[in-house]
């Protein structure tokens, strides 16, 4: 409800909202990051899926630099994501490990996480809906208090 609260007070939300079961996206875990003094979130649109195989380079970049995990959510594909790497391979072969966000509790062990889905190497041309608009917010490790920025 912290969460909601914030995004009422920041405006992105009317009154009322917090409380309610309704969804947020990456735009506004980019707000609350900023607002809790979080890691620094960085924005950027995808505007179709299959975009997203241009974009490799900037996510391997961001993860080889050290790079927090991407949040990611969409239009039409609305199972938000967290990407955790990117693995680039010989031609327009590359995989992205995802992690689904909807997981909660211990795990027994990282293969538990494998073994039930949570936690998979996908192909990028198969974990993404060609004809879904993307947003990602790149977060950092940097502890330092920083403004969100959009590209």
């Amino acid at each position: 409800m912290a969460v909601q609260g914030a995004l009422e007070d920041m405006g992105d939300k009317p009154p009322g909202f917090q409380g309610s079961r309704s969804w947020i996206g990456c735009v506004e875990a980019c707000f609350c990051l900023a607002h809790f003094g979080g890691p620094q979130g960085r924005l950027f649109h995808v505007p179709r899926g299959a975009g997203l195989q241009g974009e490799l380079e900037r996510l391997y970049s961001h993860f080889s630099g050290g790079g927090g995990p991407v949040m990611i959510g969409g239009d039409a594909d609305a199972q938000s994501k967290a990407l955790l790497g990117v693995c680039l391979g010989p031609g327009t072969e590359a995989y992205v490990l995802i992690l689904d966000p909807h997981y909660w509790g211990t795990p027994k062990s990282p293969g538990e996480l494998q073994a039930g889905g949570w936690v998979a190497w996908r192909e990028v041309s198969t974990a993404f809906d060609p004809n879904s608009f993307y947003n990602l917010c790149l977060t950092s490790r940097n502890s330092e208090k920083q403004q969100h920025t959009v590209d």
